[in-house]
């Protein structure tokens, strides 16, 4: 696989069944040089075997959720400015109709069980910000007053002048007449001129005020609908949430989970019974985040009850959600680089739905009946049909990638120099080698490498690298205990362990060439990777990118920055020091480049000039590359032409330092 072979990836989202189980929606979606973007459109499959069709037609429509009789599709899609709103199509197919026109767009929306509205977040500028008044540029706008220990996000910018708030709205008729634009007409003195209207119905704002909202959920009869209300704390982070039903009426709300609970909340989710039940995990002192055990709780009047144990399962995968079965639930657990279906019971009984080589990143239920959208290591993106115990895929997309030439990994464990099993992959060229080797470490830290189709490694093998990857301790699908061991202790085990792990994978293949080879990672990977350089000097060259590299600054750039450092590394002078890659950078002989993003609010960017500016005064061979436009997320879901560009010059710097030939 080469770079431009990106556009390959399709991914699969979180699907949707009808409610008798005769078919499945759900959106693909894959990045588009040409259209320098990411483009997909919704898909309809009848089940059991049916054949996929594509159902709309739009740049990028996502996130399909059907009516609760089925006849109807919610989904998302930009109009004509851009911004995320709701339409309405037929389950059939047909034209799709705009249902919102939210300022800035739609972040997430439920279905009312009767099927006449949709409840939806949006966010609510200050006026006069975010193009609300038309012509007034952002370097024209107010200063912003802060006064809590939070004010941006990665990926969206400030947050305290945007709230999302709760909103209500009657969903439209798709088969009414459409509204035409008004032709131009001389007009009485003081009788305004008609205008076009996007959407037939005015939406009711149901919450107001300072504090933001996350989480769409009715009750099961209608009346109400759940969210988590997020209030940024005046001086002290508190991960503790709240849940509140807020009345569809507009007459109030109540609260129905309170900070005492002690949870910090992932997902919500409403039974036929009205049971409420979330994704969660206890926060302790409030900030206690490290490896944090999320579960599954059901919520009554006696407080929150677990279902699933804490250090075995870990329901925290990004995109893990909840599904309704019945009196069961289905959930994301994430174990060994796999993410597996479960289905719980109210007892706390766990059983798999579906396990082996895949990761699953959503799915959908309707009695008997599971679709699950998931990546396995031939295919970025399918839709499976679970049923009677067995699975078989709906979909063939991961025939283009394949047809553009993968590598499978090898799955290997190495008995660390403690005698601490450390598992990863190696993934080689094709041949007798001998082979440079590259040394990827993953970002979390508490995060994880799992067994997907994965384009960072598959373009280093094409190129003639044999890639080595590891989940050492701290990250996350091997129990808590394992991710827990660095708290505080960061550039110890971990470290030990990544070393460990490249020294066993050399001698377990002769074709891998353990003289030459190279270290490079990203966010928690571009701190070990700065951590390694600096501690073991085998290494022909390395690359850094949006790494967490200086503790000290973090506290005060970081959207994370008033927690992470503090759990991570602690917040003594001394405990800093330790485990800070700025505090050993002088001990770096390796040529590095530094990869970062500008608008990059997680690991911001003065986290790499710091480091690059610190290596070339010590005189280390050093380079950096700065993206414009681009946030953390660069490598997954940036700009197109942008991610081309990155393995350009990824393959560029290994080829000057660690040439294949």
């Amino acid at each position: 696989m080469r770079a431009e072979h990106i556009e390959t990836l399709i991914s699969v989202g979180r699907p949707d069944i009808a409610p008798d189980g005769s078919f499945a929606v759900f959106a693909a979606s894959r990045p588009d040089l040409a259209a320098n973007r990411a483009v997909g459109q919704l898909w309809r499959v009848e089940l059991p075997d049916g054949i996929p069709r594509r159902l709309t037609r739009g740049t990028a429509d996502s996130a399909p959720r059907m009516s609760p009789d089925g006849t109807r599709i919610a989904f998302v899609r930009a109009d004509a400015k851009r911004k995320p709103q709701l339409f309405v199509v037929d389950a059939g197919g047909g034209e799709p109709v705009q249902a919102t026109d939210a300022t800035l767009g739609v972040e997430g929306f439920a279905w009312s069980p009767d099927g006449s509205a949709l409840a939806y977040l949006a966010r609510v500028p200050e006026p006069g910000r975010y193009g609300s008044v038309e012509g007034l540029d952002a370097s024209a706008e107010a200063p912003r007053r802060i006064s809590g220990v939070r004010w941006n996000a990665n990926g969206l910018g400030y947050i305290a002048d945007r709230p999302a708030h709760l909103f209500t709205i009657a969903v439209p008729a798709t088969d009414g007449e459409p509204s035409y634009d008004p032709a131009p007409a001389v007009r009485p003195d003081g009788d305004p001129a008609p205008t076009r209207r996007l959407v037939a119905a005015d939406a009711v704002q149901l919450t107001r005020g300072a504090v933001s909202h996350g989480g769409v959920v009715f009750s099961a009869d209608g009346t109400e609908v759940l969210t988590a209300p997020d209030e940024i704390e005046p001086d002290r982070r508190d991960l503790r949430g709240r849940v509140i039903a807020v009345r569809v009426d507009g007459s109030g709300d109540r609260e129905v989970l309170g900070v005492d609970a002690g949870l910090s909340l992932y997902d919500l989710a409403v039974a036929g019974d009205g049971t409420l039940a979330v994704l969660a995990h206890e926060v302790g002192d409030g900030v206690d985040f490290v490896a944090p055990g999320v579960g599954l709780f059901l919520i009554g009047a006696d407080g929150a009850r677990r279902l699933t144990d804490a250090e075995t399962i870990d329901l925290g995968e990004v995109g893990s959600h909840i599904g309704v079965a019945g009196d069961d639930f289905l959930v994301h657990d994430r174990t060994r680089g796999r993410v597996r279906l479960l289905r719980v019971t109210r007892a706390g009984t766990v059983t798999e739905v579906l396990g082996g080589d895949v990761e699953v990143n959503g799915h959908a239920v309707a009695g008997d009946r599971v679709v699950v959208s998931a990546s396995s290591p031939e295919s970025y993106g399918e839709l499976l049909l679970v049923e009677g115990g067995a699975a078989h895929p709906l979909t063939s997309f991961g025939a283009a990638a394949a047809a553009s030439g993968i590598a499978l990994p090898r799955e290997l464990t190495v008995d660390g120099r403690d005698g601490y099993p450390v598992h990863g992959w190696v993934a080689t060229p094709e041949g007798d080698g001998p082979f440079p080797v590259i040394l990827q470490i993953h970002g979390g830290p508490y995060a994880t490498y799992g067994v997907h189709l994965f384009d960072e490694t598959q373009v280093l093998v094409d190129a003639g690298y044999a890639v080595v990857y590891c989940n050492p301790r701290g990250s996350a699908g091997y129990g808590r205990a394992h991710g827990r061991s660095i708290r505080q202790q960061m550039g110890t085990v971990d470290f030990a362990d990544v070393i460990d792990f490249l020294d066993g994978a050399i001698a377990s293949d002769s074709r891998l060439d353990g003289a030459r080879a190279g270290v490079m990672g990203g966010s928690y990977g571009g701190y070990l990777t700065a951590w390694v350089i600096a501690h073991d000097h085998r290494f022909a060259g390395a690359i850094v990118e949006r790494g967490f590299l200086e503790p000290l600054s973090f506290q005060g750039t970081s959207d994370i920055g008033s927690f992470f450092g503090d759990e991570y590394v602690g917040v003594s002078a001394e405990d800093i020091a330790r485990q800070s890659p700025m505090a050993v950078v002088g001990q770096v002989t390796t040529p590095t480049l530094v990869v970062h993003s500008e608008l990059d609010f997680r690991c911001p960017l003065e986290q790499s000039t710091r480091y690059y500016a610190a290596l070339k005064r010590n005189g280390v061979d050093a380079e950096m590359l700065i993206f414009p436009g681009e946030n953390h997320e660069l490598t997954r879901s940036g700009q197109p032409r942008h991610r081309v560009e990155r393995f350009a010059a990824v393959l560029d710097w290994w080829q000057r330092h660690l040439p294949v030939g």
